[in-house]
């Protein structure tokens, strides 16, 4: 005898979402998106250095007698300062700053190197600069002197960086004070003019360019573009 088949269940109907509770999250978002964006905003959680502009491109000749160019530190960030091989004490707080600076080095735990460049308006030689350096107490594995030919040093220096020099009556120059700070994709990040800046604050700026290259990749990344994007500038 053949037993009869149990009957199938019909199939379940889920329950359509409401569409008042769609339209509930379609307000909702942009709310949420906008708190979000305004919290950021305020509390800035990540801080950047601004994007300025691109450093100039350049082509100099280094206290080696070999060719130094912005390629050359693609990758490195850089502080440049600017002098001539005459300047004497009027270079020494310049000189100062940046021999601080190396000592001080070992202190950020770069993963990027940080470097420095002294770019000589006065068309210095080699040999020239490498007294400079020699002067200057300068470590030339971490910092560079350079120098070109006047027409050269006009374009990067007073076209490029914006500096202006000129040659003075007495064989001196005179030299807007400046002091640039490029990253590694040769951006532009801090301008230091008139004065010689406070050693802490540039340490300050290092230390930011240094982790917003170590968070260049990954989910991190977007953060830093979005402090970009609300100028999460530090005071």
């Amino acid at each position: 005898m053949q037993s009869a088949a149990a009957p199938t269940s019909a199939p379940s109907r889920q329950k359509p979402i409401p569409r008042r509770f769609l339209w509930g999250w379609l307000w909702a978002l942009p709310v949420l998106l906008a708190l979000g964006l305004a919290w950021f905003s305020i509390m800035r959680p990540v801080q950047v250095l601004p994007r300025i502009t691109l450093a100039p491109g350049y082509a100099l000749t280094d206290q080696n007698g070999r060719l130094l160019t912005s390629e050359t530190m693609r990758g490195k960030i850089v502080l440049y300062s600017f002098a001539y091989a005459q300047c004497g004490a009027t270079c020494a707080p310049t000189a100062d700053l940046l021999r601080a600076l190396q000592a001080r080095l070992p202190e950020l735990g770069a993963e990027v190197p940080i470097e420095f460049v002294t770019i000589a308006i006065d068309e210095a030689t080699p040999e020239e600069l490498a007294a400079l350096a020699q002067t200057r107490g300068a470590d030339t594995a971490v910092w560079h002197f350079a120098s070109a030919d006047a027409n050269r040093l006009k374009w990067v220096v007073g076209g490029g960086f914006g500096l202006y020099f000129a040659p003075g009556p007495d064989g001196t120059y005179l030299l807007d004070q400046g002091y640039m700070l490029v990253d590694g994709a040769g951006i532009l990040r801090a301008e230091y003019l008139r004065a010689v800046p406070d050693i802490e604050l540039v340490m300050r700026d290092l230390r930011l360019l240094l982790q917003e290259a170590q968070h260049s990749e990954g989910p991190a990344r977007y953060a830093y573009e979005a402090a970009h994007l609300f100028a999460c500038y530090p005071r």
